[in-house]
Formats: C-alpha cells, sequence, structure tokens
C-alpha cells in the first residue's frame, strides 16, 4: 500500500500544465453534450412525475363517470 502511495505522489509531483489550443468545434461538442445530458434528466423527471399522474387523474375520472 505504502508502495502505491509514495509512487502516485511520485507521479503528481510532476505534472506540469499544458498549452492546449481547444477549438471552437470541441466547445460547441461540450456545451451540446451538457444540454443533452441536461435534457435528459428533465425528460425522466417529466416522464416519472406526469405518466403516473396521468393514469391517476384518468382513472379517478372512470370512477367519477360511473357515480
Amino acid at each position: 500500500m505504502q508502495l502505491i502511495l509514495s509512487s502516485i505522489l511520485f507521479y503528481f509531483s510532476f505534472i506540469t500544465f499544458s498549452s492546449a489550443y481547444i477549438g471552437p468545434g470541441m466547445g460547441v461538442g461540450l456545451i451540446a453534450s451538457i444540454l443533452g445530458i441536461i435534457v435528459a434528466i428533465i425528460a425522466a423527471l417529466f416522464g416519472i412525475i406526469y405518466f403516473p399522474l396521468k393514469r391517476f387523474l384518468k382513472k379517478k375520472k372512470k370512477e367519477k363517470s360511473k357515480n
């Protein structure tokens, strides 16, 4: 365990910053993927909440019309 920790510490002690250029295509792709994840989460929440509620209200409306 000590060997692993010391090798990790040795590895991270020599990290340097790179001056890499991220083009506009990469930025647009990043924004699109983040928006896609957010839309997927919202759609999942909508499906989890809306469809059971719709079924419940439809069932309640049928019971009300029978009486």
